[in-house]
């Protein structure tokens, strides 16, 4: 009779030590009070070997969860229905007071069969049994219950013996189970086969292989442009980067062409933000300074605007802050201002004015002259009020190199002076000097050069100056814009915050 029940799905609890197995019932022995189960279950995971014995001893609970019908087999290679998982909730045998079995319950409804085996509570109703069955239940249900009196604690395998254990065997540890159930959140997590999980090592290089980058950008550019999207770019992009000065949102387009003369420029600068500065002849830079001073911005102020950015200019290619601060009183710079008998010269003096109120020591050469013009006279007198050195010869000027050499010899007009002994002997002191030069106005290109320069610094629009002036700058000595249209010029200032401003050539 223990044969009729091979092939039923039963539960058995072995305490909380061991914890809940199931599996199909593959042999009952009732000489040695064991039963054995065919691809079990151990807390809802299936087992690693595929067999497992229990002594009467072992077991605290045994429930049927599924009898096997005539028509079904009862080998236990059954391997879908285990694989697939086992029901939570059956009949349960025991016994009862007129020795007969109790009524057997199973679940409402079957489920498909699962990847990940459960063990949930479900909701159960009474069914009627055959007499054929309630025969075999019976000797069930004695047959259980011989096997629950004896006592101690033996599981083997097939080929376990009653006294020893595996060696590579381990105990079961405490699974925290609860009443025979195990969550179900556990089972989601750690219920899945361990026989699906693959031995061999993922192939990243072959799977990486298989994506087409291209063709995915290509994809997602045509499905933006299609519907109107912003796109995001394609691999071959680089996304626009801007500076802390600069102004990402636009309102209107730029116009970097503002200053526009009424002649043909013969050379054309350009400012760090691209603003076009065209040049313009020596005659209408003559005609605008003309304008400017008899609107009332006279010779006195455009010499004092003339000083104030050339010393500002110089003490940036003196070090700036950097150099001129009090704990550098040790290097203290030393300028050689040279000048001649003009206005520019007289600018050249109001520069170094300045330079010597800002701690720069200053040697000012300008030669001896019966009669000076009233813009040098004026300049002299309050450039004797600082801590700045005049000279009138070759031989008072410092033999070591100096800081910078500012040139204010040259004029627009008097080219005699270059013919003067003082003019040429101030000429080889520089060039043996060997100190970077900062020419303030220097003449147009046709008319050579004595010193080359370093530096020039034009005043209001420049000249077309020629290789030798160097790096050209431009100064703001306040000349208004509708002085500027009053000699046909189309102004817009280019200075923006500064007054200085560095001009390229196009």
């Amino acid at each position: 009779m223990a044969t009729d029940w091979l092939g039923s799905i039963v539960s058995i609890n072995c305490g909380e030590s061991l914890g809940v197995y199931q599996g199909r019932v593959s042999a009952v022995d009732q000489v040695s009070q064991t039963i054995s189960l065919t691809r079990p279950f151990h807390n809802g995971v299936k087992c690693l070997v595929p067999e497992v014995t229990f002594r009467a001893g072992d077991i605290t609970e045994l429930k049927i969860l599924e009898i096997p019908g005539p028509g079904d087999s009862r080998q236990c290679g059954d391997s879908q229905q285990m694989e697939t998982g086992i029901p939570g909730v059956g009949c349960q045998v025991g016994p009862s007071q007129n020795g007969t079995g109790k009524v057997l319950k199973k679940p409402m409804s079957s489920s498909a069969p699962q990847n990940i085996p459960r063990r949930t509570d479900m909701k159960s109703q009474d069914i009627v049994i055959s007499p054929q069955q309630q025969c075999s239940k019976s000797y069930m249900d004695r047959h259980m219950e011989t096997l629950t009196q004896s006592k101690g604690f033996r599981r083997r395998h097939n080929s376990w013996s009653s006294s020893s254990r595996h060696p590579n065997q381990v105990t079961p540890k405490k699974s925290g189970l609860k009443n025979g159930q195990i969550k179900s959140k556990d089972d989601e997590c750690f219920g899945d086969d361990i026989d699906e999980i693959p031995d061999t090592d993922f192939d990243f290089e072959g799977n990486l292989a298989l994506f087409d980058k291209a063709a995915v950008f290509e994809e997602i550019e045509t499905y933006e442009r299609r519907s109107g999207t912003r796109s995001r770019g394609t691999p071959n992009e680089k996304p626009a980067r801007y500076r802390h000065d600069e102004n990402i949102l636009e309102s209107e387009p730029i116009v970097y062409r503002r200053i526009v003369v009424p002649h043909n420029p013969h050379k054309e600068f350009c400012t760090d933000s691209g603003l076009v500065v065209p040049s313009v002849s020596y005659e209408l830079h003559k005609k605008l300074l003309s304008v400017a001073e008899k609107h009332g911005l006279s010779l006195e102020r455009r010499l004092e605007m003339t000083g104030v950015c050339a010393s500002q200019m110089a003490l940036s290619l003196l070090g700036g802050p950097n150099r001129l601060n009090p704990k550098n009183v040790h290097q203290r710079p030393t300028v050689a201002l040279l000048c001649g008998p003009h206005v520019k010269g007289a600018q050249g003096i109001s520069c170094g004015r300045h330079l010597s109120n800002h701690d720069v020591h200053v040697i000012l050469f300008l030669p001896n002259f019966v009669k000076m013009l009233e813009s040098i006279t004026n300049e002299l007198n309050l450039f004797s009020k600082t801590q700045g050195q005049q000279v009138s010869s070759v031989k008072d000027l410092p033999d070591t190199p100096v800081d910078l050499v500012i040139n204010c010899l040259d004029c627009h007009e008097n080219a005699f002076l270059r013919d003067q002994p003082w003019y040429k002997a101030v000429v080889d002191w520089a060039n043996q000097n060997r100190a970077p030069v900062l020419s303030i106005d220097p003449p147009i290109s046709e008319m050579e050069l004595g010193i080359d320069a370093k530096w020039s610094l034009a005043l209001g629009l420049p000249l077309p100056l020629g290789e030798r002036a160097g790096r050209v700058y431009l100064c703001d000595i306040g000349i208004p814009q509708k002085v500027f249209q009053e000699v046909g010029i189309n102004y817009h200032s280019p200075f923006g915050c500064k007054f200085v401003i560095p001009l390229h050539s196009t």
